[in-house]
């Protein structure tokens, strides 16, 4: 079940909509949507949440380039909105690094195959301890780059809402129907509740 809200600042104070993200497949078409509602070129905050699961907001001032803070990156990876927010520059890797991985895990997998299936076996019996020590970090190492790259917990600007009043600490404590507490901080609680 998923929720999305777009918040645009005004003169007047916020102004709240329900999102839809059926036409949203990148970063690019979720940041465009922002920046139509924005108004004089002021915030404007999209929230996505995932009843819970994670959340995650967009942050855009202007022309300037998004911002980004998501709840549990590893829970957003599983999800097809979740990885529209989950960047390789969020994530810390290389454009393209994840269709890289994809491929070297998919030639480990066609070699290590035959070979993984003799050391299956020889783990629990520890009878060569060399060998099953050289086998296991190796096996791990080739496991890990896709993991390591969706880090569990939360991943992007800590800061995103501090000029509105939801410190660091504050947003790394916001769980279940945290769009509330932000609503409550910014003072969009009732215009959100309108829309909701």
């Amino acid at each position: 079940m998923y929720f999305a809200a777009l918040l645009a600042r005004t003169e007047d104070g916020w102004e709240a909509s329900d999102t839809e993200l059926d036409d949203v497949e990148t970063l690019s078409d979720l940041t465009d949507l922002a920046q139509e509602a924005s108004v004089d070129e002021d915030t404007v905050l999209v929230y996505i949440e995932q009843e819970d699961a994670w959340f995650g907001i967009l942050r855009v001032d202007g022309e300037e380039d998004p911002r980004i803070y998501v709840s549990d990156a590893s829970a957003a990876a599983r999800s097809s909105y979740g990885e529209i927010l989950l960047t390789d520059e969020l994530l810390g890797r290389e454009p393209g690094a994840e269709d890289e991985i994809a491929a070297l895990e998919e030639l480990v997998d066609l070699d290590d195959t035959e070979d993984d299936d003799p050391d299956a076996p020889a783990r629990p019996a520890s009878s060569s301890t060399a060998t099953t020590t050289t086998a296991t970090p190796e096996a791990d190492t080739d496991s890990d780059p896709d993991a390591d790259s969706v880090p569990a917990g939360p991943i992007g600007e800590l800061g995103i809402l501090a000029d509105f009043g939801v410190s660091e600490k504050d947003l790394l404590t916001l769980r279940t129907d945290a769009l509330t507490e932000i609503a409550d901080a910014l003072g969009a609680s009732e215009v959100l509740e309108a829309v909701r």
